[in-house]
């Protein structure tokens, strides 16, 4: 019983240690827009809470005011801050890579006319 005990402690022991891969670059960007955005709902959260107790703090004064008494003086708070819209960051794409499998690099953009020689690489090295 304390072998199998042993032995399954350092089953677990040997996952735990195990050690995970780096996030890629598309993880990151997914993972910093989740942070974003769960910010974002905190704000939003924040700001509807202040606009409910704004209500039922003068929901409250109105109520004793109507029954003859004198309301506690409102206590100044600063006034609630509206976070306005979610707005998504641009996620920016992974940087473009030429095509060529020589290691040539291409110009940026879309080329619009061909090269100015017809001649390989492997020509023009020959050549000199």
């Amino acid at each position: 019983m304390k072998t199998l005990a042993a032995l399954t402690l350092a089953l677990i022991s040997a996952t735990a240690l195990a050690k995970l891969p780096p996030p890629t670059e598309e993880v990151k960007a997914k993972a910093a827009e989740a942070s974003a955005k769960a910010a974002w709902s905190d704000k939003l959260s924040a700001y509807q809470l202040c606009l409910s107790m704004d209500r039922t703090a003068e929901a409250y004064r109105r109520n004793v005011k109507s029954t003859g008494k004198e309301a506690p003086v409102a206590t100044a708070t600063p006034p609630c801050a509206n976070p306005g819209p979610y707005a998504a960051s641009p996620i920016t794409p992974a940087a473009s890579k030429p095509l060529e499998a020589s290691g040539a690099h291409s110009p940026p953009g879309t080329a619009n006319s061909p090269p100015s020689t017809p001649a390989t690489a492997a020509e023009l090295s020959v050549k000199k």
